[in-house]
C-alpha cells in the first residue's frame, strides 16, 4: 500500500513539472511567475520523495536543485516586487 502511494506521489510530480513546462512553452506562464515556480517546487518535492524511497539519488538530487531553483525564483520575486513596492 505504502509503496502505491510513494508512486502516485511520483506521477503527481511527473504531472505538475510537466504541466508547467507545457504551459510555459505554449506562453500561458512566464518563467518568472509564482504559477510556474509553485508547480515546478510542488512537482519536483513529489519527485524528490518518490526518488528517495526507492534509493535513485541522481533523479533525488536533480529534483532536488530543481526546487531549490524554484525557491531562489521564488524569493528573488518576492524581492523584486518589495522594492518596486516601496518606490
Amino acid at each position: 500500500m505504502f509503496q502505491i502511494v510513494i508512486s502516485e506521489i511520483g506521477w503527481v510530480g511527473v504531472v505538475l513539472c510537466t504541466l508547467g513546462y507545457l504551459l510555459l512553452s505554449v506562453k500561458v506562464l512566464k518563467a518568472d511567475s509564482l504559477s510556474f515556480q509553485t508547480l515546478n517546487i510542488i512537482g519536483g518535492l513529489c519527485l524528490v520523495t518518490s526518488a528517495l524511497h526507492n534509493s535513485d539519488m541522481p533523479n533525488a538530487v536533480a529534483n532536488g536543485l530543481w526546487v531549490l531553483i524554484g525557491f531562489y525564483a521564488v524569493a528573488r520575486h518576492i524581492r523584486s516586487n518589495r522594492v518596486a513596492e516601496k518606490s
